[in-house]
């Protein structure tokens, strides 16, 4: 697998290697091209992660480590994921500050069409990294109830988005294949409502859209997942409906969070692993429960996340009929 001494630039090939290649290629970040019958641009497949680095370290690098290994096992790949992520690690050093993102797909089979052979080769991969610099938000921090802590970002809105999302079979449900068109269509959707004169003003808050599957749940956002609590769901003795968020070290703590379940559509996101494991020991662990429309108008908090902004709480949510809900802020 590639070991290189320096940050490339744009993608590189970190397996196969690529004999015509030379050190002196590397020194300079030459980059490999892809071929066009790579079976995840021709098939989406593969999947793909992305991990926020900060002072050389690769953020919840236990989670993306079992991410390789879940979705290997899943899609049938031949990786060695310790090897993987040590090399990553090593990537992440001389970033320092940034993002990787891991793409990683079925090598190119001799069976033609979708097919791939029942052997050895047919589970054989290439992977792809690109590393980007650029600046992770660490200015505002949540203290989790283990310890560790997860940025948080400014209070924004959102939205009920008419697109929806592909129910899937086991076990494809979960995972971040390289099939995202619906997602793609939904960001879309999401990027044309911020730019509608009309909805200047609610556009200037708008920070993700809700997102419903095929058989009409609400399921995740655009690019996160999805957390909320409701009006009949208990608060800790010590506090109120009013004074939740006067001390945001409760945040998570205070009432009981709901999260949909991934059995389905969706993607099974690490921060939503993160969240769920952190809580699983407190007075209210997180519970797996579906979000129908009669929950929408009873939701008192919510929040998306994902492993590169963390936590992203919404002081409000304009439902599919234009009505709006509205919930304290953090």
């Amino acid at each position: 697998m590639t070991d290189m001494t320096s940050v490339p630039n744009g993608w590189v090939c970190l397996y196969p290697q690529v004999s015509s290649v030379t050190e002196d290629d590397r020194a300079t970040s030459q980059t490999v091209t892809m071929s066009l019958d790579n079976r995840g641009l021709a098939y989406a497949d593969g999947f793909f992660t992305t991990m926020g680095v900060i002072d050389g370290l690769i953020l919840w690098s236990d989670y993306h480590y079992q991410r390789l290994v879940s979705h290997a096992e899943a899609l049938q790949l031949n990786i060695n994921s310790e090897e993987l992520l040590a090399v990553l690690q090593l990537y992440a050093q001389q970033l320092e500050q940034g993002m990787l993102k891991l793409v990683v797909t079925r090598a190119a089979q001799n069976v033609r069409g979708y097919g791939y052979a029942p052997s050895a080769d047919g589970s054989d991969c290439e992977i792809w990294l690109k590393a980007t610099a650029m600046r992770v938000s660490t200015a505002l921090q949540l203290s989790l109830p283990n310890g560790n802590l997860v940025p948080i970002q400014p209070n924004a809105s959102a939205i009920c988005l008419s697109s929806q999302i592909a129910c899937l079979p086991p076990p494809l449900a979960g995972l971040k294949s390289l099939n995202r068109l619906d997602n793609v269509l939904a960001s879309g959707e999401l990027q044309r409502i911020k730019s509608e004169p009309l909805a200047s003003k609610l556009a200037s808050t708008l920070g993700e859209g809700l997102l419903r599957d095929m058989s009409g749940q609400w399921v995740e956002g655009t690019m996160s997942n999805v957390f909320y609590q409701l009006a009949e769901a208990p608060l800790s003795e010590s506090k109120t409906a009013s004074s939740i968020h006067k001390d945001n070290e409760n945040y998570l703590t205070t009432g009981q969070w709901y999260t949909p379940s991934m059995a389905q559509s969706g993607v099974a996101g690490v921060m939503r692993q993160v969240i769920i494991d952190a809580l699983s020991t407190t007075q209210y662990p997180v519970i797996i429960r579906s979000l129908q429309d009669e929950d929408l108008p009873k939701l008192t908090q919510l929040f998306f996340c994902n492993a590169l902004r963390g936590i992203m709480p919404m002081s409000s949510l304009t439902l599919l009929s234009g009505d709006g809900v509205d919930f304290e802020s953090v």
